[in-house]
């Protein structure tokens, strides 16, 4: 399995923050910015706050939302760099739960194509 092209720089995870679109819904926010980058893929950032919990409700929230993610990444099209926002309700789903909101928040986006 590929690794993840990751948003790594404050100042990235901003620019995303301030330019980019987002979807909120109970499980999750997503804010999607379309890439100056031509050609390098997503880049995703998973933010966690400690309103979510203690380390180890923040962890189990990132490793969720990175799987789900991997889950959609083959259905994502362009360049796009997407931050998602974990939520306190993340915390008790599961990854598919997780995945069906996460693919709602990306197709009204834009960044997943209807079929």
């Amino acid at each position: 399995m590929p690794r993840i092209n990751a948003l790594k720089q404050n100042h990235e995870f901003h620019r995303v923050y301030a330019r980019g679109k987002s979807a909120a819904g109970p499980e999750l926010v997503t804010y999607a910015l379309k890439s100056r980058r031509r050609g390098s893929g997503c880049r995703v950032g998973i933010t966690t706050s400690k309103k979510i919990g203690g380390a180890v409700e923040r962890n189990r929230c990132r490793r969720i939302i990175r799987a789900a993610y991997d889950s959609l990444c083959a259905d994502v099209s362009g360049d796009w760099d997407i931050v998602f926002v974990a939520r306190h309700k993340t915390t008790i789903l599961k990854t598919p739960a997780v995945a069906n909101a996460m693919s709602k928040q990306l197709t009204l986006l834009g960044v997943i194509r209807k079929t």
